[in-house]
């Protein structure tokens, strides 16, 4: 029986902060002062507050320790595990008070939060299945194949108001009921854990802090419609998360939680791993489906639906893995329960991965219908270095950006799509004044160019024409003209595209020309970058009065484009100027600025 237990987080961001490191070094030390029989350390998922890696938290008393190193080791194990005292420098800053230290879920990051996918990450060992059953794991597929029938699990979901967390918001149980009509020999239960947009890693946590978690539904779904195989497709570049999802794969078998005649009911299922290339396209589902039959990941048109004829021409169901995440215990905990949260046609909560200008990046879970500004000011911590916000993106490249004026939109499926963004699967990019809303534009385009597959004529040159106008923009060669076909392009696309992936490229243009024009006329009809980040558009100057020629500038410039003496004025030469932005980084005094 352990006195303490140190919950070292062992999700990706940790990882690649030394974690690993930690835990090897945290047991070396254990050992030294004798108190491995007493402490257990344990390897979790992540905890959320991404920003403050390597994590550890030591329970009982949860103390929160926040950027830990492998030299804290031995402080941390002589003052806090062999006598009790806290390393108070070291503790997460939020949960230190004149009275004592404070609870980690009186944090502001953590208070608004609810988790119900991510209920288990951070707080169990992934890699050990008899933890995931301690907080009542697989209790749910239990109650399915003994109490419930196909059509009554169905009912559950429906009931719930569950709607697929991938982007689309289908109604979860309205998809596996269209499954379930149509008979087949074989049907297939799939999982979309490709994740391709950029800043999102909600899934990918869930998959490396509770693999079990999405094993015990897709269990569940395979019992609902009849389906007796299961695949997940994961993107090669997890390697934790499929290295865990092979561990926990083998574990559920061991136990015959997974293979034939699960809980001697007569009832078998088995899931196997298929890992994606990286191809942002096999996001969408036929191109997912056709991906795991050994194609090259195209879309096929629809109808027929994969319900009707999906994967190898059978009736498939396709959820990622933050719907599966939630299903396990709205069954337990009934529909009303998840029904009760959220809005009116956004039941539940949402996860969102907070990147960009925000003090708090990581991972949050809040009710449908928080409001953005709940989000980025109280949750996310607001917008460092006393800049004021600007927009945030949802939806990745398959989003769009909301100004100010909406900042304290409800965020739920419908809300977003009003205003010309979409939910996605999750990443939330928050942005300040110092972003230019046209670059981003042009960022997000870039990668769907990148990413599309080609297939069809609208999305493969579409996306490249309206690429080429952004880019002329930037530089300050476009003409008043170029945004009328600019709009004619992304409406055109839009319409005309083949899948998800080119009917909703065009959205980060159209929402930053709705909201943002004004930033178009400047580089169009100005010349000028109102937030200075086009290139093209800026110049670098030194100011005579603050220079002291100290030759800082000059001796870090790469394109040797300053010329000046020791004690004298600096010039920078306009024709040489890379405008990397070195000499202003280097400038002691404040002498270099840019327009």
């Amino acid at each position: 029986m352990y006195r303490s237990h140190v919950l070292v987080c062992g999700g990706t961001g940790c990882t690649s902060s030394g974690s690993q490191q930690i835990m090897v070094k945290l047991r070396d030390e254990l050992g030294k002062q004798g108190l491995s029989e007493e402490v257990s350390v344990v390897q979790t998922g992540c905890h959320g507050l991404c920003a403050l890696g390597p994590i550890m938290i030591i329970y009982p008393d949860a103390t929160f320790y926040a950027m830990v190193k492998e030299e804290d080791i031995p402080e941390i194990v002589s003052e806090h595990l062999l006598k009790g005292r806290p390393v108070e420098r070291l503790l997460y800053d939020e949960t230190v008070t004149p009275t004592g230290i404070k609870a980690l879920s009186d944090t502001d990051f953590y208070k608004k939060q609810h988790r119900i996918a991510l209920r288990n990450c951070g707080v169990i060992n992934p890699e050990e299945i008899e933890e995931y059953i301690g907080t009542g794991g697989y209790q749910a597929l239990g109650k399915v194949l003994t109490e419930m029938t196909p059509d009554d699990v169905i009912q559950v979901l429906l009931d719930s108001g569950l709607r697929g967390r991938g982007g689309a918001g289908f109604p979860t149980g309205m998809k596996w009921k269209l499954a379930k009509q149509n008979d087949a020999d074989q049907k297939y239960v799939c999982c979309n854990a490709d994740e391709g947009d950029p800043g999102a890693f909600m899934d990918r946590s869930v998959l490396e802090g509770d693999p079990h978690a999405l094993l015990e539904a897709m269990t569940i779904a395979g019992y609902a419609i009849g389906a007796s195989q299961g695949f997940i497709y994961v993107r090669a570049e997890y390697p934790i998360a499929v290295d865990r999802l092979k561990i926990a794969i083998e574990q559920a078998r061991e136990m015959e939680l997974l293979g034939d005649d699960i809980f001697g009911t007569g009832f078998s299922f088995n899931i196997d791993l298929r890992l994606g290339a990286g191809a942002f396209v096999c996001g969408e589902e036929t191109a997912l489906m056709v991906s795991i039959e050994g194609n090259r990941g195209e879309p096929r048109p629809r109808p027929p639906f994969p319900a009707q004829k999906g994967l190898f021409g059978k009736p498939t169901i396709l959820n990622n893995v933050e719907t599966y995440a939630n299903i396990p215990q709205i069954i337990l905990n009934g529909p009303e329960w998840f029904a009760a949260m959220g809005t009116e046609k956004s039941k539940g909560t949402k996860v969102f991965a907070l990147g960009g200008k925000i003090h708090n990046t990581g991972l949050v879970e809040v009710p449908m219908g928080t409001t953005l500004r709940e989000i980025i000011e109280e949750i996310g911590g607001g917008i460092p270095n006393g800049k004021k916000f600007k927009a945030a993106q949802t939806g990745g490249p398959s989003g769009g950006c909301i100004p100010t004026e909406h900042y304290d939109i409800p965020i739920d499926y419908d809300n977003l799509l009003a205003i010309g963004s979409m939910m996605g699967s999750g990443g939330l990019i928050v942005m300040d004044e110092t972003d230019c809303m046209v670059d981003i534009a042009k960022f997000f385009l870039e990668f769907t160019v990148e990413e599309s597959c080609g297939k069809c004529t609208p999305c493969r040159i579409g996306t490249k024409r309206m690429l080429e106008i952004l880019d002329k923009i930037t530089k300050g060669q476009a003409k008043p003209e170029d945004i009328d076909r600019l709009e004619e392009l992304c409406y055109y696309v839009k319409a005309n595209s083949a899948c998800g992936l080119g009917q909703t490229a065009p959205n980060p243009v159209l929402s930053t020309l709705k909201y943002f024009r004004d930033e178009y006329n400047a580089h169009i009809y100005d010349k000028k970058c109102p937030a200075g980040v086009c290139k093209a558009l800026l110049s670098y100057y030194i100011d005579a009065d603050k220079c002291k020629g100290c030759t800082l500038c000059a001796r870090n410039c790469p394109a040797n484009a300053i010329t000046g003496s020791v004690k004298n004025l600096h010039v920078i030469d306009p024709e040489k100027c890379i405008k990397c932005g070195v000499c202003m980084e280097k400038c002691k005094f404040g002498a270099v600025y840019k327009k």
